[in-house]
């Protein structure tokens, strides 16, 4: 029996990261097709295929409920998970709730922001800084981290000027139990005692 390139392809991909729909419509397609099949693949590996139809994107994640002997614990794991800086952490969860506030008002589907917009949201929670051009400089390290792990997508805006799209992704990693614990650690403004709030990062 001849492999399913499509098959193929998938397993690829979601081994390396998130799959949307809008990058590929006739891929995404197969996928829906052959998800069945795609988990009982990767259920040997202790993974699960998390498919989002309504917000088009799929990932691998870690099975629900899978056995933790100390066998399995001891097994290397194929995803790679490694805590958020306090700041990168704080970024997505500001952004998530402006998504959140964004839902509410109805309207447009894809919610853009200009990197001042993002900037004045991280600002106000930046060690002060000795210019503006260094403050301006640790906003932009945040914010390429965030469009590297595949939160935020850059693009040129009509006017020339740098833009963001919160991708609809960010819903299925900053929930609302996450956000919770953010805010209570939030309360006492201590970046250090905060690792353990943003301990989960998804591969990229």
């Amino acid at each position: 029996m001849l492999a399913d390139p499509d098959f193929s392809t998938l397993t690829i991909l979601l081994l390396k990261g998130v799959l949307h729909r809008a990058a590929d419509e006739r891929l995404w397609s197969a996928l829906l097709k052959l998800q069945c099949r795609l988990r009982d693949y990767v259920a040997v590996l202790g993974l699960d295929v998390v498919v989002d139809a309504t917000e088009g994107y799929a990932f691998l994640a870690p099975r629900a409920g899978a056995a933790q002997t100390a066998a399995a614990a001891a097994q290397p794991s194929v995803l790679t998970q490694r805590p958020l800086s306090f700041h990168v952490g704080l970024l997505l969860a500001l952004l998530r709730r402006q998504l959140a506030e964004f839902d509410a008002r109805g309207g447009e589907s894809r919610l853009v922001l200009g990197r001042e917009d993002i900037a004045a949201m991280l600002r106000p929670c930046l060690p002060a800084a000795t210019s503006a051009a260094r403050l301006d400089e640790e906003v932009q390290v945040h914010i390429d981290r965030v469009v590297a792990l595949g939160f935020l997508r850059r693009f040129e805006s009509s006017s020339g000027f740098p833009a963001y799209e919160v991708q609809r992704i960010l819903r299925g990693f900053v929930d609302v139990p996450w956000l919770a614990e953010l805010d209570r650690r939030l309360s006492s403004f201590e970046p250090q005692s905060i690792d353990a709030a943003l301990a989960r990062e998804p591969r990229r």
